[in-house]
């Protein structure tokens, strides 16, 4: 490390190509799984609903062998209704009670077979088995049978998987109470999925206003002066008190709520007080961080005042989190479109009375893990790519002696030399954080699963366990992050890089570790900012809809997605600051400032940090 030149190199050669190699293997079997979902799986089974007989709602329907009642076309029939929604038992996570595609569920309570058949004639929707004509409804002697049991409550289409649900409160209750046991019973995914589909318009609306807010703080970072700080840390202060006061405010108010009597309210009120107290506890600590690093904050407006002036140099660079932000959005739409298609594949089996069950193929939760590995493998190597490229920018334009006249087109450049030279050493960095992400994620899943059994010794360490994955795998983001910098710079494959990066950290730490902590601390509170008031957006709109909708899930998923989306677009800067950091560090390591190794860095730029350094 000490004899390398560390200067970008123009001749280069492919690294780590075995690793590259492997993904493409992992992928074209990924791919064979994708195609196995498409031909064995329906998806639409799970999103538009289907009946007793193999038939889904809303769509045409090919015939069963042994169910006369399949094969129906069901196009203009696109609810589900069930034939005794007051007294649904589950068995296996499978409804008992009879089901049936409808064109519309009936908005009155009917009393009587006649009143059935009134309903049908008049709203052309049957509510009696298939094979029993309309005229037959109260001459047939086992009408009562083949009808849904009497009274017919009242019920509305729900976007949940297109239910028709009763809305008699004592008979909701009931019903509400079956389909939550049974969400609970399911894997993470299908609650997840759930929750989405309750609430899509006001988690799209929501997800918006997190783009915007994120836009906003790109802005903010980029143009930042000493009152823009001010405010935002104002802001985020104002948003953590006003967010937990409100998450309070709401659970004394759901809890002291007399009509508060249904198993999605409860659900409500429990979920509530979880995150009433998480949030204060967050606001506590913050809010002492905050207290504490206040004496340093002009230093960290000059640290983000270098950050924009390298930003102001390649522009581009704003935009590289949307793009990487599309690619993960289309790659997840796809994972979750496989996902579904295999959460259905299953062979149909007539039972008796020529009904039909799903049955799952053998091998289905193995290839399900292997799919959630791709999920994890692939979007983190996403990440590492857009890392590249905005280090390999960053790069470009330090080792630059010409400060005034920049490099032509430095991101096209450095996306070029990632995508010829070093894929598979983004594949490297991204599977040593696959790996560290399985067993957190394992374990949590298992937490999950025995928390009802388990010991008070056995669930320390669990959480002992899941916080030491967690923190082995943020140290190992810190340091790929390096060891791209370094590919980047030398033109090493991942090892080399991160032996060559850490040397270097090494001998300079006691000067980058006050410098990238309060930049890092400013950034951790823009993504704050962004979420108290996305989620606080999320409170006002959820808190609507109190009967229908368990809606703690979406706005738990709210709360992810804004995060997600301002580490997005503000990792430029955390970035763009850690590959500036290396390469001033790599500048003091190997030159001296004389005629003959003169610095890279300007002369503001290294007064400023060599200032702030001491």
């Amino acid at each position: 490390s000490e004899l390398r030149e560390w200067r970008p190199v123009i001749y280069r050669k492919c690294t780590d190509t075995l690793w590259l190699s492997l993904f493409f293997l992992f992928w074209t079997c990924l791919m064979f799984i994708t195609g196995y979902a498409v031909m064995a799986g329906a998806a639409a089974r799970l999103v538009l609903g289907y009946d007793s007989f193999g038939n889904i709602c809303g769509r045409k329907n090919t015939p069963v062998k042994g169910a006369p009642l399949s094969g129906q076309d069901m196009t203009n029939k696109k609810f589900v209704f069930f034939l005794n929604p007051c007294s649904l038992e589950t068995q296996s996570l499978k409804i008992s009670s009879l089901s049936l595609c409808v064109s519309s569920c009936p908005q009155e309570q009917l009393d009587s077979l006649e009143d059935l058949q009134s309903f049908a004639r008049n709203n052309g929707s049957w509510l009696c088995i298939y094979n029993l004509n309309i005229s037959s409804y109260t001459l047939n002697p086992k009408a009562a049978e083949l009808c849904p049991t009497l009274p017919v409550p009242p019920s509305k289409s729900f976007p949940l998987f297109n239910r028709c649900v009763p809305q008699n409160p004592e008979c909701y209750s009931k019903y509400a109470s079956v389909l939550i046991n049974m969400v609970n019973e399911m894997d993470v995914f299908h609650r997840i999925l759930s929750g989405i589909l309750a609430g899509r318009d006001t988690v799209i609306g929501l997800s918006v206003l997190a783009l915007a807010f994120s836009f906003i703080l790109v802005l903010v970072f980029r143009f930042i002066r000493t009152l823009l700080v001010h405010t935002l840390i104002s802001l985020v202060v104002f948003g953590l008190l006003f967010v937990s006061g409100v998450l309070w405010w709401l659970y004394y108010d759901y809890r002291n709520d007399p009509s508060t009597e249904l198993e999605t309210e409860k659900e409500n009120v429990k979920f509530l007080l979880g995150y009433a107290i998480f949030s204060t506890i967050v606001t506590v600590v913050l809010l002492s961080i905050i207290i504490v690093l206040r004496k340093r904050l002009q230093f960290t407006v000059q640290l983000f005042r270098i950050v924009g002036k390298i930003i102001g140099r390649i522009p581009f660079l704003l935009f590289q989190p949307l793009w990487t932000f599309l690619i993960l959005i289309v790659f997840w739409v796809f994972w979750v479109a496989v996902l579904l298609s295999l959460g259905t594949a299953g062979t149909a089996q007539t039972t008796s009375g020529g009904q039909v069950e799903y049955r799952a193929l053998s091998g289905i939760s193995y290839m399900a893990w292997y799919h959630f590995v791709g999920l994890i493998w692939t979007s983190e190597f996403i990440l590492a790519c857009q890392q590249m490229t905005i280090a390999g920018a960053v790069v470009t334009c330090y080792f630059n002696r010409n400060k005034n006249s920049p490099p032509p087109h430095p991101v096209l450049s450095s996306i070029s030399v990632l995508f010829c030279y070093h894929l598979g050493t983004a594949v490297k960095g991204s599977f040593l954080i696959t790996i560290l992400r399985i067993p957190r994620i394992t374990l949590l899943y298992l937490y999950n699963i025995l928390k009802q059994k388990e010991s008070a010794c056995a669930k320390c360490l669990f959480k002992c366990c899941f916080c030491w994955f967690w923190c082995q795998e943020n140290c190992l983001r810190y340091f790929n992050q390096h060891a791209y910098t370094a590919t980047a710079i030398n033109g090493t494959n991942f090892c080399t890089s991160a032996k060559d990066a850490v040397f270097i950290l090494t001998k300079n730490s006691a000067k980058l570790a006050s410098i990238s902590c309060f930049g890092d601390f400013l950034l951790f509170l823009g993504k704050v900012f962004v979420v108290c008031f996305t989620v606080f957006g999320g409170l006002m709109a959820f808190n609507y809809h109190r009967e229908l909708q368990a809606w703690v899930v979406p706005l738990l998923l709210v709360g992810f997605f804004a995060y997600l989306m301002s580490h997005s677009f503000l990792s430029v800067f955390e970035v763009t600051a850690d590959a500036m950091f290396l390469c001033f560090a790599i500048d003091m390591e190997t030159n001296d400032g004389s005629d003959e190794k003169p610095y890279f860095v300007d002369q503001e730029l290294l007064v400023k940090l060599s200032d702030n350094s001491k």
